[in-house]
C-alpha cells in the first residue's frame, strides 16, 4: 500500500476559514496590540516603566496603592500633586531637565503619550500611548528629558497624581513646554 500524496496546504491548515465557513478574500488579520503583560505592544522607552495596581474593595468603595518603596521604582520622593483634567482636556507637551515624573491614574481614564527626544539614547524618537483609569490604576514612570502629554478620555473630570523626585522650585521652575499641536513632536491627539 502506498502512503498518500501530501496534500498542498489548505486555508484550513493555515488557520483560515474557507468561503463555506464565512471566510472573505482580502481579510487581514489584526496586527498584535498588546504584548502577554497587557501592556501596549510597541518600542520601549528608555527608563520608562509602568507599574499596574489594583483596586481593593473595602465595604462601599474601593483602596488602590500607589506608591510602596518595596517597588524599587528609583529615586526619592520630594512632593506629590494631583492635576485634575477637565472633560476631553489636553496637557501638552511637557518635559523636565532633572525632575522624574512618577505618574499615577486612578479616576477616570487618561490617554498618557511620551515622546523620546533624547539624542543619543537607545529610545530617541519612539513614541509611547497608554491609557489609564479606574478601569486599569497603574504608575507611569516618565524620566527626565522624556516628553509627556495627558489627554482625558471621557466626558467628566479624570485626575492624574504625579509623586516627583524634586519638588517644584517656585523661582526657577524644572518644566519646560511645547503646544499640545506642536510640529516637533510626531504625535496628534485624536479628537474626542
Amino acid at each position: 500500500m502506498r502512503a498518500p500524496k501530501p496534500r498542498p496546504a489548505t486555508r484550513r491548515a493555515a488557520g483560515l476559514l474557507s468561503p463555506r465557513e464565512g471566510f472573505l478574500r482580502g481579510a487581514a488579520p489584526d496586527a498584535q496590540q498588546v504584548r502577554s503583560d497587557w501592556l501596549p505592544h510597541q518600542a520601549a522607552i528608555e527608563g520608562v516603566s509602568v507599574r499596574e495596581t489594583r483596586n481593593v474593595s473595602k465595604g462601599r468603595g474601593y483602596l488602590t496603592e500607589m506608591w510602596r518603596s518595596e517597588w524599587q521604582l528609583g529615586g526619592s520622593v520630594e512632593q506629590v500633586f494631583q492635576a485634575l483634567l477637565g472633560p476631553h482636556e489636553i496637557s501638552a507637551w511637557h518635559v523636565h531637565q532633572t525632575t522624574c515624573d512618577r505618574l499615577f491614574v486612578n479616576h477616570g481614564s487618561v490617554r498618557v503619550v511620551l515622546y523620546d527626544a533624547r539624542r543619543g539614547g537607545s529610545s530617541f524618537g519612539v513614541v509611547n500611548t497608554f491609557r489609564f483609569g479606574a478601569h486599569r490604576p497603574a504608575l507611569l514612570i516618565v524620566p527626565a528629558g522624556v516628553w509627556h502629554g495627558l489627554q482625558n478620555l471621557l466626558d467628566t473630570p479624570s485626575s492624574v497624581i504625579n509623586i516627583v523626585d524634586h519638588a517644584y522650585s517656585y523661582e526657577a521652575p524644572d518644566h519646560w513646554r511645547l503646544p499640545a499641536d506642536s510640529r516637533r513632536i510626531p504625535y496628534r491627539f485624536p479628537a474626542p
